[in-house]
């Protein structure tokens, strides 16, 4: 069975436009990869978990705040690797500061073969793009999730 990751696709309306929060992954491997490297705050999905639940957990550990709903399932993605990713849009009133977020971490061999173990955030960093921004910046197996959301707003 593929493995299962859940995410928020999290907005914002404003001025006629609506731009969405992209996460970008944190760690050696993508700190000189931008376009292409950006996704939505999501994870693995445990065995007997609520898929909803735990998209909600995963924003919480990759934002360090908790989003609130109404969520609406967008639907599920197969990944270029085979996970499935399944996501929910939200929309948010009161504004996410992405300067201020606070990513829980992972540990790895780095540099690798060296013994010497390190620290890295799970998300470097977050921000808001419109969604022509975001269709550059998001893994283009989470493109999908984009034209979906932008049918979903009308």
């Amino acid at each position: 069975m593929a493995k299962r990751s859940a995410g928020l696709l999290i907005y914002r309306r404003g001025d006629g436009d609506v731009s969405v929060l992209l996460v970008h992954p944190g760690g050696p491997f993508w700190a000189k990869k931008d376009d292409g490297a950006w996704s939505i705050p999501k994870g693995l999905v445990g065995e007997d978990e609520d898929e909803l639940a735990a998209a909600q957990r995963e924003t919480a550990e990759e934002l360090g705040i908790k989003v609130g709903g109404p969520f609406t399932r967008l639907g599920d993605y197969r990944q270029p690797g085979g996970k499935i990713v399944i996501a929910w849009s939200v929309e948010t009133t009161t504004g996410i500061d992405v300067a201020a977020i606070s990513s829980n971490t992972f540990t790895m061999e780095w540099p690798p073969r060296s013994g010497s173990m390190k620290e890295f955030p799970e998300v470097d960093r977050a921000g808001w793009f419109s969604l022509p921004e975001a269709e550059v910046k998001i893994l283009a197996g989470q493109r999908p999730m984009l034209a979906d959301l932008a049918k979903q707003l009308g």
